[in-house]
């Protein structure tokens, strides 16, 4: 998801949307340790990701504080 479309969900929107990828990312980690992983550039992108809403979620409850 782009950043724009990320900041226009909710508080608790994001924070589940997180929940998912960790456990993506996990899913993911598992495969790659395994040699089952198709597409090894999807953990980078899990990664950013997560980064990318960690961020967003830090902004909004530094506004609401």
């Amino acid at each position: 998801m782009k950043t724009e479309e990320l900041r226009s969900l909710s508080l608790q929107e994001l924070i589940d949307r997180e929940d998912e990828l960790s456990k993506e990312l996990f899913n993911l980690r598992f495969q790659k340790a395994t040699g089952q992983i198709e597409n090894p550039m999807r953990l980078r992108t899990t990664r950013k990701e997560i980064a990318r809403l960690k961020t967003i979620i830090n902004e909004i409850k530094q506004i609401q504080s």
